[in-house]
């Protein structure tokens, strides 16, 4: 019997940089600024790594990353 190998989802810097700032509890608005991203930008980025964790918010990405030892 073969057992699957479970691959992380890719995170990068910028995203990493972005969980970070959300984990300390910052608001879009300040994010964007921190980041120098519009804050759609910062929106569509999280959206996208809530999707690529299978996630449904933006804290539970957090969680995630915690968990996997990347925060």
């Amino acid at each position: 019997m073969t057992i699957p190998i479970t691959r992380r989802p890719a995170l990068d810097n910028e995203d990493l940089t972005l969980l970070r700032l959300i984990a300390e509890g910052l608001p879009i608005e300040s994010v964007a600024r921190r980041v120098d991203m519009s804050e759609r930008t910062v929106r569509r980025r999280t959206r996208a790594i809530c999707d690529r964790l299978g996630v449904p918010a933006p804290i539970s990405a957090v969680v995630w990353a915690v968990r996997h030892g990347l925060l």
